[in-house]
């Protein structure tokens, strides 16, 4: 049985139309929504004649860069495992999220599969690293949350963090400084890569004790900056003790310089793109700035289905 786990907190209506393409497709999965409702109300009501479908509800934002996507994650992972859920790959997925093929042809591609894992990753101090110097300013250091108001400060004061032991991020109204410890050596080395993943149970479970076993290898992490797009990695890669594939199936596009903002909203004229590829879900989507490339892309999906 497949999980897909979606985080969301705007747009109900696209997510239930995301949840509505996965039960129709894959009735027998399990599908666990967190969802803030203190951003807007979610209505599960439409989709009382699917099983299988369960709420965390969340009454406040996550915030970017902090440890709150973290958080939510190891929610769900508990909640299924609290619940006993036979699941045997957990897909995590955000409301801009849709897949890009039948779902039956994702979870075929999984029950067949080699891989433990998918997810990318990359040595974070390695010059192949997406991130640059940024990476290590991330992860080696610890950082406390300011008002959002304290942004306009923190990006004059980032104007001499070279000149000063202080780590700043503005955008994210963190401020911070370089660890004087940290759980990284030879054997640990610090991975960083993509938050959104696909992976099978036994990573979960292992990724899910070895935090209850290493409590302290949890609370740095959640000093450091979005550390949901490091510690799966630098746990799952360091134990040695899987096939992971460093492919996440996403479609996702960035700015030219990676660091500079967030992935961009896709339209339709992405839409060769998301299908030629050797994808299962694209992001981000929005629905209320171009709902062409869902129905576009439903098309695809349940014409796919139909036919196969």
């Amino acid at each position: 049985m497949i999980c897909y786990f979606i985080q969301s907190h705007k747009n109900p209506e696209q997510i239930l139309r995301l949840v509505r393409v996965i039960k129709q497709s894959s009735p027998y999965s399990q599908v666990l929504i967190n969802h803030d409702f203190s951003t807007s109300y979610l209505d599960l009501s439409s989709l009382s004649h699917y099983s299988g479908i369960d709420l965390i509800q969340r009454k406040k934002p996550a915030k970017r860069g902090d440890s709150s996507l973290l958080a939510m994650y190891l929610d769900a992972i508990d909640w299924l495992f609290t619940h006993n859920l036979d699941f045997d790959w957990l897909v995590c997925l955000s409301g801009q999220d849709y897949p890009t093929q039948p779902i039956s042809t994702i979870e075929n591609f999984l029950t067949q599969t080699e891989h433990d894992g998918f997810i990318r990753y990359w040595d974070v101090l390695s010059p192949k690293s997406l991130w640059g110097k940024a990476g290590e300013k991330r992860f080696f250091g610890q950082y406390i949350s300011l008002p959002e108001w304290t942004s306009w400060f923190l990006r004059k004061l980032g104007r001499i963090e070279p000149f000063t032991p202080l780590l700043v991020q503005w955008r994210f109204s963190l401020l911070g400084l370089k660890a004087k410890s940290h759980p990284f050596n030879e054997q640990f080395k610090c991975y960083g890569g993509w938050y959104w993943n696909t992976l099978s149970r036994k990573c979960v479970k292992y990724f899910r004790e070895y935090l209850h076993e290493h409590p302290e290898v949890l609370k740095y992490y959640q000093k450091t900056l979005a550390p949901e797009e490091s510690i799966m990695q630098t746990v799952l890669v360091n134990s040695q003790q899987f096939n992971l594939c460093n492919d996440d199936k996403r479609f996702v596009e960035f700015p030219a310089d990676i660091r500079s903002g967030n992935a961009r909203l896709l339209t339709t004229e992405d839409y060769p793109k998301i299908t030629h590829g050797d994808f299962h879900f694209a992001r981000k989507i929005d629905s209320q700035h171009d709902s062409q490339l869902l129905d576009m892309l439903d098309e695809r999906v349940f014409y796919c289905m139909i036919t196969s």
